[in-house]
């Protein structure tokens, strides 16, 4: 059985566990730890919204998003690595459109390292376009969002 709720304070650690072990796959890729893996998530649950999916009792994944003036931005999608191939990320990003839509927004957006290509090949698979590429310290950043009704 799957089921979704929204995140609690008391959260934060087994937040912070299954996005470090979901992310930990790029480490290799861009030869660091990806921004997720050291979020502060303890303030991140009391500032942004997290909705954490569960297969039977089990954290599988989950998204947070943060209220915009004009769109939603979705921070951080996370799959645990066994839970990954299956559809929830998919599931957890129309998820997020549907609470974009029901707050008003006409698009949503999100942005992801541009090493990150079998995310920015999901992303595009389902309705999101490629903005714009900048350049940060740490790579590029591929800024992305989808119109939404």
């Amino acid at each position: 059985m799957v089921t979704l709720r929204t995140a609690v304070p008391a959260d934060a650690a087994a937040i912070r566990d299954l996005t470090r072990a979901a992310y930990a796959k790029w480490v290799p890729v861009i030869g660091r730890e990806p921004k997720p893996m050291g979020a502060d998530y303890e303030a991140a649950v009391r500032a942004h919204r997290f909705d954490l999916l569960y297969v039977g009792d089990e954290l599988a994944a989950l998204i947070e998003t943060i209220d915009e003036a004009d769109q939603l931005l979705i921070e951080n999608v996370a799959v645990s690595p066994g839970h990954q191939g299956q559809g929830l990320g998919r599931r957890l990003l129309a998820h997020a459109e549907g609470l974009a839509v029901a707050h008003g927004y006409a698009r949503i957006r999100l942005y992801t390292n541009q090493r990150f290509e079998e995310n920015i090949a999901l992303y595009q698979r389902v309705g999101y376009r490629i903005d714009r590429a900048e350049a940060v310290s740490a790579g590029v950043v591929i800024h992305m969002s989808k119109a939404l009704g």
